[in-house]
């Protein structure tokens, strides 16, 4: 990959940024009407770290945080700071070579899942005494709490058992997707192999 700023922009680039807050969308609607365990709302955020990089991926969750929040929920704004560091995270690991196969996919799963556990704690704890609003985490927030007392404890049990999947679920198929992508389509967003000018 090149050395190339990581931080520049491209019209290709800019254009997927509504793609990818399309996918966020659906994702996000998807599990909420089926009640899942899961968010399935960083799956375009992802994607678009990948292909454009970490500027391209966070400026895709702040904006899907934002049109979600004004559409649907507006509880959405609150974890517009975790979408952007999910963006950021995913962005700068696919640049320094962690999308070269399933493994490392899953690698940056995990360190997604993690940044937004540590990013949305202080978030829930601050805006709704620790819950996720999630109902399978917030099971396990009352149990913790119960049993210790810590709400800061109990709150990040309970965001930690539903980002941590969430996260590798939708990096994994966001890798899925980056995979099957024709190279005609792949070099728009690259240059010669190199990385992504954003």
């Amino acid at each position: 990959m090149s050395k190339r700023s990581i931080w520049s922009f491209s019209t290709a680039a800019l254009v997927l940024i509504p793609v990818a807050v399309g996918i966020n969308y659906i994702g996000k609607l998807f599990a909420g009407v089926l009640k899942l365990p899961l968010w399935l709302d960083a799956i375009g955020t992802v994607l678009a770290s990948m292909l454009a990089g970490p500027v391209i991926g966070g400026l895709s969750g702040l904006i899907n945080n934002i049109i979600y929040g004004l559409t649907m929920d507006p509880i959405s704004f609150v974890y517009a700071l975790t979408s952007v560091f999910i963006g950021l995270v995913a962005g700068i690991m696919a640049y320094k070579g962690w999308i070269s196969s399933w493994g490392k996919a899953a690698v940056i799963g995990l360190a997604v899942g993690l940044t937004a556990v540590v990013i949305s704690t202080p978030l829930n704890v601050a805006f709704w005494g620790g819950q996720t609003g999630n109902v399978w985490g917030d099971i396990v927030f009352g149990y913790v709490l119960q049993g210790t007392q810590s709400v800061w404890l109990a709150s990040f049990l309970d965001e930690l058992v539903v980002d941590l999947p969430d996260k590798l679920i939708t990096v994994l198929v966001a890798y899925g997707i980056y995979r099957v992508m024709p190279n005609s389509l792949m070099n728009m967003y690259k240059n010669s192999g190199d990385i992504e000018k954003l």
